[in-house]
């Protein structure tokens, strides 16, 4: 979002602070991308030696670097200038179109799997929507940044309510008959799970709903009439990715 908007600099602090993250997966899992830990009955790796430490102190560093971010991004002059009223999305049509996620929550509708249906532990923690009203690339970027500074919470309960014992229970080999619908909260918004089962270790029909694919609709409405300049920063702003479209 911010190289759309000429400020290079801020890309380059992101990626390096996404290191210690990297880093902190690696100890986990073995992997700093593609670590694949939740499957179905738990998760494929208990957590290691050292991990909550780490973690803790990596929290503590980032959010202190947060500050910066906030000051080099949200208070830049440039950057108001490329992203406020700048692809407005208005709260009717974020409704009407069916947007998800952060920007659904920019555009001033409080819904987050969540709080709304929770699911896992998440009703055991204290945590904020992050969420504005205007709707624009500007408030988009802003409720993505305020989202950084809640999962922090969460990390930090996370790891002081986490029990001891079984991480990983045996799951059933067979899916049974009938049909079942599940959602949760991803970062860039509601993902749901449709599940027809016919007895069989396969499924009879499997329906993915990812949020980039429905957050994709806003696209053709935000860029039509606008500057050129204008569409990649209102195209990075609904943070759409080709992969999570593609289901």
């Amino acid at each position: 979002m911010s190289m759309s908007a000429g400020l290079e600099t801020m890309l380059m602090w992101t990626m390096n602070d996404r290191e210690l993250f990297l880093d902190l997966l690696e100890m986990y899992s073995g992997a700093r991308i593609t670590y694949s830990s939740f499957v179905p009955g738990g998760v494929l790796y208990d957590l290691s030696e050292g991990f909550k430490e780490r973690t803790l102190k990596t929290l503590d560093y980032f959010e202190e670097r947060m500050k910066d971010y906030y000051s080099m991004l949200f208070r830049n002059r440039t950057f108001e200038i490329r992203t406020v009223d700048v692809g407005v999305l208005k709260r009717a049509d974020a409704v009407k179109l069916g947007i998800v996620g952060p920007n659904l929550r920019a555009s001033g509708v409080r819904a987050d799997v969540r709080k709304d249906e929770p699911y896992a532990v998440y009703d055991q923690l204290d945590f904020d929507i992050a969420s504005g009203e205007q709707g624009d690339s500007y408030v988009r970027s802003l409720v993505r940044f305020q989202e950084m500074e809640q999962s922090a919470r969460i990390i930090r309960q996370a790891l002081e309510k986490i029990p001891s014992g079984p991480f990983r229970k045996k799951a059933p080999q067979m899916a049974p008959r009938g049909e079942a619908y599940s959602r949760v909260e991803s970062a860039r918004g509601e993902v749901g799970y449709y599940v027809v089962g016919d007895g069989t270790d396969r499924p009879y029909r499997l329906k993915i709903s990812t949020p980039s694919f429905r957050n994709m609709s806003a696209l053709p409405l935000l860029i039509k009439n606008v500057p050129m300049a204008d569409v990649p920063v209102i195209y990075m702003s609904l943070d759409l990715i080709p992969l999570d479209i593609d289901r």
